[in-house]
């Protein structure tokens, strides 16, 4: 189910109003949750319902086992059985013809053809992120982090969570299951508060990423018939259509989360206001890197053996995080690209220290800003070409003079206005949101500003809303 669906137009006002009935029931309130969570899966699929129930099972039952057991060998193999069947099924339907393709290639390389084809598998929606969350689980508990659930109810709630099952953020245990174990009460100031996060996701879907779509997927499909500033309208549009399309389902997800009084965590903040590549992955999925911060970089030693094992840590970390976006070469090179840009800027630390004396300082934006953009960009024509062959060619024609009329990209003389204008508004209300905080400063406006304010985004999204329903990028993940 599509947040910016009419099915889920339905579905959430009638979750929120039982929610709130039974909402002083925890038991009700919980199964209520795992029952409207399934429902919103399934919709998509109901067949993968049985995964993410089986999943659950296991990292439940394993969570226990760990808990009680002293042997450090016996605790290794329960954490073994929680990681070959969650990273098994996840490498199954989302590696398996990535591997076998691999393998083809590579013997092709030798002048070898294999009569070797791929399996017909279906990718789960959600699967990537589920699983990280279930492992956080089971790992913390491992480290003696975090004590297991004995409510198997609330563990269910947690890992099928609706509002960031399928996309995010990806939660941990330690911060959100907590959550499901006390009531709380209706607070209208919350609800309000989420309802327009909610919209202020919406409108950078709608609005702006699949607006800008159209453009992207115009040049970028047919990489052969564009040249010049074609492709760097259709990249510096494909940066905003991510970003808007992934923190949009952020912001819906957190928004919905507040409605019902669950606090998730921040999973993006400005980021194409960073001076660096590292401070652009500080702003960019917090989720996902603190989880391979915490998970993958501290456990391979992180920065305590030394610079050289530092920057091998870091590489290691962005190619598998590059992986973890898609199975082909295209994303293992994205993340190779900001793994090797940011071992860089390791490397250089001090000497960035003196020649901007300090993070804040005019010199650092005025060249930190504009580098870190351009290279997000020329690392993002990998992360959307349909293929390294066409990402290639894309970088080729990137340098080849020439283009065709703005307006001949897929998008008419209005949209292209409509999209320039409001990804300019959208980094205006960021710069402000950054110093001053935004939303408290709408809170804090006099009523008639504030419902000017709410009609001017129910009217935008109303008005300049792409019509066509389309599915999240990180759907695809």
């Amino acid at each position: 189910m599509l947040f910016n669906s009419l099915d889920f137009a339905i579905f959430f006002p009638i979750v929120f109003v039982l929610y709130w009935i039974v909402s002083k029931n925890l038991t009700l309130r919980n199964g209520l949750l795992l029952v409207s969570s399934y429902v919103f899966y399934g919709w998509w699929d109901w067949r993968f319902l049985f995964l993410i129930a089986f999943s659950s099972i296991v990292d439940f039952i394993v969570g226990q086992k760990l808990y009680k057991e002293e042997n450090k060998t016996k605790r290794k193999r329960y954490l073994m059985v929680s990681l070959f069947v969650n990273l098994g099924l996840l490498v199954y339907f989302k590696y398996t013809n990535f591997f076998i393709e691999t393998f083809v290639d590579s013997f092709r390389l030798f002048g070898k053809e294999l009569e070797v084809s791929t399996l017909n598998i279906i990718l789960p929606v959600g699967i990537s992120f589920y699983t990280f969350q279930t492992l956080s689980y089971t790992i913390d508990i491992y480290r003696k982090q975090l004590e297991p659930t004995k409510d198997w109810l609330s563990f269910f709630a947690f890992v099928s969570f609706f509002p960031q099952l399928v996309a995010g953020p990806i939660e941990r245990a330690s911060h959100l299951l907590p959550q499901f174990y006390k009531t709380y009460k209706f607070d209208y100031n919350q609800v309000k508060s989420g309802l327009l996060l909610m919209a202020f996701g919406l409108f950078k879907k709608m609005v702006i990423a699949d607006r800008a779509a159209i453009l992207v997927n115009q040049v970028y499909n047919n990489p052969t018939d564009y040249h010049g500033y074609d492709i760097v309208l259709a990249t510096v549009l494909f940066a905003f259509q991510i970003y808007c399309d992934f923190s949009g389902y952020s912001d819906i997800a957190i928004g919905l989360g507040r409605t019902m009084g669950f606090d998730l965590m921040k999973n993006f903040d400005s980021p194409y206001f960073s001076k660096s590549i590292t401070e652009f992955w500080r702003r960019w999925h917090i989720s996902l890197s603190t989880w391979f911060r915490d998970y993958v970089y501290i456990p391979l030693g992180g920065s305590r053996n030394g610079k050289y094992r530092t920057y091998y840590n870091l590489f290691i970390v962005f190619l598998v995080s590059g992986l973890w976006h898609g199975a082909a070469m295209t994303f293992v090179i994205w993340g190779a690209i900001h793994g090797l840009i940011i071992v860089v800027e390791k490397a250089f630390t001090k000497q960035r220290r003196k020649l901007f004396k300090s993070k804040e300082s005019l010199l650092s934006y005025l060249i930190g800003l504009p580098i870190t953009f351009v290279i997000v960009c020329l690392a993002w024509v990998f992360f959307r070409a349909n293929s390294l062959k066409d990402s290639l060619l894309i970088l080729k024609n990137l340098f080849v003079s020439g283009g065709h009329n703005l307006y001949e990209l897929g998008l008419g003389k209005i949209d292209l206005k409509v999209i320039l204008l409001m990804i300019a508004l959208l980094l205006v209300f960021e710069l402000i949101h950054i110093k001053y905080n935004a939303i408290k400063l709408i809170n804090k406006a006099y009523l008639p500003i504030r419902y000017l304010f709410y009609l001017i985004v129910i009217l935008t999204l109303i008005l300049f809303r792409e019509v066509e329903v389309s599915e999240f990028i990180y759907f695809q993940f």
